[in-house]
Parts: C-alpha cells; structure tokens; sequence
C-alpha cells in the first residue's frame, strides 16, 4: 500500500502556474540528528504539498510540514534497520509513474518541479520516506489501511446529503428575492398636447387644449388607434409604449387601468397637457437556475478516505517513531 501521489492532468492545469522565484532561505530550523532543516526546505515541502493537490491553507501550515520534515527523517531510518528502506530503482520508478499521473515525461516532471521552486531530491526525500514507512506500516507494525466499500457508501451519502442541502438552500434564497419573483408590467402610452406657455394667452390655449385633452380619452378605444383617435386635433404628439413594474405604480392609476383601451387624464405638465393611455398587462416570470448537484466519483472518495485514515496513523506511530531521534529547535516557534 502506498499513499496516493497521482493526481489528473486536469488538476495538473490548475496547479502548474508560474511563480515568483523562492529566496534560498537557509536559516536552520531545526536538527534531527544533526542533520539540518531550514526555511527553505520547510517552503519547498509545502510547494510539493500543492503540487500534489494537498490543502495548504492555515496559519499553521509551515509548522505542519517541519513536522512532516523530521517524520520523514524517522521513517527513513527506522527502514534502514530492517534493511526496509527505498533503493535507487524503486525511486526512479516511481518518479516515472508520477509523471506519466501528470500527463509528462521524466523531463517535464523536473521541469513542473522546477517552476515550482522544488528541487529533485526534495521529491526524491518525499517518496523515499513515502516507500519506508509503509514497508514499516506492513511489516514492523502490521498495519493495512484498507477502505471498504460500506465506508465508501456512507461518505457519499454524507457528502450527497452536504451538496443537495447547500445546492437547495442556495436556491431557495434566489427564490425568496424579490428580484427574481413574477412581475406585472403595465403596458402604458403617453400622448402628450404641447402648449407654447411662453406665448400670450397662453391660459387660453391650455383651456382649449384641456378640452381637447378630455375628448381624446373618450375616443381613445386602443393603442394600436392612439393616433386616429387624434385625428382632427393639431399638434398631437403620441409616444412610444412604455412598460411599467405594477408594483411602483400609485394605487390610483392601477384602479384606473381597469381594462386596456381606457385613457386616464388630462393631466397639466410643464410642456402642456398629457393623457396616458392603457394597453395592457404582461407577466415577467424570471427564469431561475437549474439546480446542478456534482458529487466526486467513487474512486476519489475512496483516497480521500485512505489518506484520512493514513493521516491518523502518522500520526500514531510517528510518535512512536521520533523517539529515536535527537531533535533539536533552533527556532522555538516551531516547538511542540
């Protein structure tokens, strides 16, 4: 059993984006054995974690990979007594199957790694100390991580349960605004009688307009007649049809937009006198979101859960483990 390091070419696109040149930082954290590890090694550990698709994120992340750093170390040289630990071949052959998981070559895994900031032997180090400790997990131990198909079935249906609730919720909350409920639209048109006020008598002319006004609504039968209704009157200006949301609209006008073909006015503007004609109603239905549930496949739960249940066993024997060491921090924040 080996911990999963392949990851699909898809991801592999996400992944591979260049980045600002690592600072050879050097400053020893700490040593195990004598053997030191810095900065820099810490930074290049957690940039492997990334390319392998590992959560990075957290404020105590370099913290987790100096640990994971002096585990490797123990691994390593715990195998070493049981003559467990990785040869050269089995390195490179497992640095070919990596590459061939990123869709490249030998060659372009160096170069993946390079842009990165990892060198080779920090790759190397990680698979090396992969290979020793689950040489130890099967022999030293008798440890195998095995995931069964009841486990796989209760993540999915815990992971479905997750996505369904989170997809549903979402949408009910796009239901619930107001934004995205049925609207009634008033279908209106505005036909104005212009008076020049600037004139003389100008009181006179919006006497005689008025009249004219109030005549025209009683002919005004439709709009598609709005203009043959003013036949016979000067200077007659009938607009464009306008749509207005019903809830905005005064409660006066929508009483008197009882039926289409009705006119409303005269009204007195600053340009003259004004009628609104009604022609309609339309509803607006917004269209809302279908909702999509995407869920991992089987074979991505079932490494998810081998890694869990490898994480938890790290965590069990490698403390076991480091009780052959001689560690030292020179950096006390990173401390237990």
């Amino acid at each position: 059993m080996f911990r999963p390091l392949m990851i699909t070419a898809a991801l592999c696109g996400t992944l591979f984006l260049s980045v600002p040149g690592i600072a050879q930082d050097q400053k020893v954290l700490v040593t195990v054995n004598d053997r030191p590890i810095t900065s820099y090694d810490v930074t290049a550990r957690i940039n492997l974690w990334k390319l392998l698709g590992r959560d990075t994120k957290g404020d105590g992340i370099r913290k987790k990979a100096l640990n994971n750093l002096i585990d490797d170390i123990a691994r390593v040289e715990e195998a070493k007594k049981f003559g467990a630990d990785a040869k050269e071949k089995e390195i490179e052959l497992r640095l070919t199957s990596v590459a061939k998981g990123m869709g490249t070559d030998d060659k372009g895994l160096r170069g993946k790694l390079k842009a990165q900031g990892i060198t080779l032997r920090a790759m190397r180090d990680y698979i090396a100390a992969q290979i020793a400790f689950n040489r130890l997990l099967a022999g030293k131990y008798k440890v195998t991580i095995n995931v069964t198909e009841a486990e796989i079935d209760r993540k999915f249906a815990s992971i479905k349960a997750e996505v369904k609730g989170s997809v549903d919720k979402q949408l009910a909350k796009i239901k619930s605004d107001p934004r995205m409920q049925p609207v009634t639209v008033y279908q209106v048109l505005e036909v104005n009688f212009p008076v020049d006020l600037s004139s003389p008598g100008a009181e006179s002319l919006l006497q005689s307009r008025f009249v004219e006004a109030s005549g025209y609504t009683k002919k005004f039968k439709s709009c598609s007649g709005a203009r043959a209704a003013a036949s016979g009157i000067f200077n007659v200006k009938v607009g464009k049809m306008q749509e207005a949301d019903g809830r905005r609209l005064p409660a006066p006008m929508k009483a008197a937009f009882k039926r289409p073909g009705t006119a409303i006015g005269p009204f007195r503007t600053k340009d003259g006198i004004q009628v609104w004609g009604f022609c309609g109603t339309r509803k607006i239905v917004p269209k809302l979101p279908k909702a999509e549930y995407k869920y991992p496949t089987r074979d991505q739960i079932a490494n998810f859960l081998q890694n869990q249940k490898f994480e938890e066993v790290e965590a069990k024997y490698g403390r076991e483990l480091r009780k052959s060491l001689l560690i030292e921090f020179r950096d006390q924040a990173y401390a237990d």
